[in-house]
């Protein structure tokens, strides 16, 4: 979806489309790589001085409750947000860029029914995310720790 689609999404349920807002929509849009709130700011504040983290947290939640976006969830916690996809996808992420890929994994059948059968579960949904590093990452230094998401 372009960015315009977006702010119609936004305007269409009632919310303001301030430049602040559609500064962090332009960020988060265009990016192929998972983003913190806090790089969002960073990267909006370039263009829009007078944004604030607060604004940012805000709609990066409506861009979240409207499936503009969705949330990536790191191993150390903090998390982070990526534009949402069509359909169901598995999400490989680079722990030292940020970068996402996409990809499908409907081999998983066999695993979701042995848990199912040990666990008594009724499983009707899953989501998964990869965490390593990717190709460019993992050839610049691949005995360096990865960090989580900081380029």
């Amino acid at each position: 979806m372009t960015v315009e689609n977006w702010l119609k999404v936004l305007s269409d349920n009632g919310y303001r489309l301030t430049d602040s807002r559609r500064a962090v929509v332009e960020i988060v849009n265009d990016s192929s790589r998972a983003m913190t709130p806090l790089e969002v700011f960073d990267s909006a504040r370039s263009s829009h001085p007078e944004l604030g983290l607060v604004t940012v947290y805000r709609t990066l939640e409506k861009l979240e409750e409207l499936h503009l976006i969705q949330r990536v969830h790191q191993p150390a916690g903090c998390q982070a947000f990526i534009s949402a996809r069509q359909g169901h996808q598995h999400m490989l992420l680079c722990q030292r860029c940020g970068q996402v890929t996409y990809f499908e994994g409907d081999d998983l059948d066999n695993l979701i029914t042995n848990i199912a059968d040990k666990t008594g579960y009724s499983i009707k949904e899953h989501w998964l995310q990869l965490f390593g590093l990717c190709a460019k990452c993992h050839s610049s230094n691949p005995n360096q720790v990865p960090g989580l998401f900081h380029s």
